[in-house]
């Protein structure tokens, strides 16, 4: 039960995010590249990389447990931005422009996670 992870909206969206990320944290200062920089990048990666991942797997139980692995990397994300913030690394409508969009990729996975049809 492949799926194809291409053609799905919240892969991709979560692949123009992890770009979104990547630019916003290359403005963060240079002394933060092995820090929250790279925090942030790692978890922004593992977004498309865990529902391309599960996408491959043969049960839909599987494929649900990657995507909630993915729910988790965006609750550290939020987590991330939000102490970016508060060290001053972003504006405030950076941090409001972010998180919508960490909104709505959050919630695209949670629908697509619950109309898995999941065995016990």
């Amino acid at each position: 039960m492949s799926h194809r992870f291409k053609e799905l909206d919240v892969w991709k969206l979560s692949r123009t995010f992890c770009a979104d990320i990547y630019l916003l944290a290359y403005k963060f200062p240079k002394n933060e590249k092995f820090g929250i920089t790279n925090q942030l990048r790692r978890a922004s990666v593992s977004i498309p990389s865990n529902i391309a991942e599960g996408s491959s797997r043969k049960s839909n139980k599987d494929f649900s447990r990657f995507l909630e692995i993915t729910i988790g990397s965006m609750y550290e994300i939020e987590t991330q931005l939000l102490i970016a913030n508060d060290l001053n690394f972003m504006t405030s409508i950076g941090l409001e422009t972010t998180l919508e969009k960490l909104n709505s990729i959050l919630k695209m996975t949670s629908k697509f996670r619950s109309t898995l049809k999941v065995a016990s």
